[in-house]
């Protein structure tokens, strides 16, 4: 197996237990690119606004996983960018406008290679933490 640097950053990412009220927020160091993984496989479906992937990430995760405003939409603008997602306006459920952000060729490609390498790394993680 090849091996693959893990670079470590502060996202704005949070755990709680699930259902939790009144309890103390922690922060996690993330893998770096971890942020951009969760946001393309949640638009994997179809085009969604900021608000749907963040609350998507939350409700998959158990209630573990919540995308700070302030993490999202630099990510989103960032996936942008790079040909990973395109956006267009639109109107939200509420009938508000929106912007609506879907996966490119380049984005499912993108989002293919870093499920292979996230379950490489985590395979590999695994066999350390089992090993005696």
């Amino acid at each position: 197996m090849e091996g693959y640097p893990l670079h470590f950053y502060r996202e704005r990412w949070y755990t709680s237990p699930v259902g939790a009220k009144g309890v103390a927020v922690t922060s996690l160091d993330l893998p770096q690119g971890t942020l951009d993984l969760l946001i393309l496989r949640t638009l994997l479906p179809g085009a969604q606004h900021g608000w749907a992937i963040s609350e998507r990430v939350q409700q998959v995760s158990g209630n573990m996983l919540r995308i700070q405003q302030g993490s999202l939409y630099p990510a989103l603008h960032r996936l942008e960018r790079r040909g990973w997602v395109k956006a267009k306006w639109g109107a939200s459920e509420n009938n508000r406008k929106a912007k609506y952000y879907e996966l490119t060729r380049s984005g499912h490609k993108q989002l293919e290679a870093e499920t292979d390498s996230w379950r490489k790394l985590t395979s590999a993680v695994a066999m350390v933490l089992e090993s005696d």
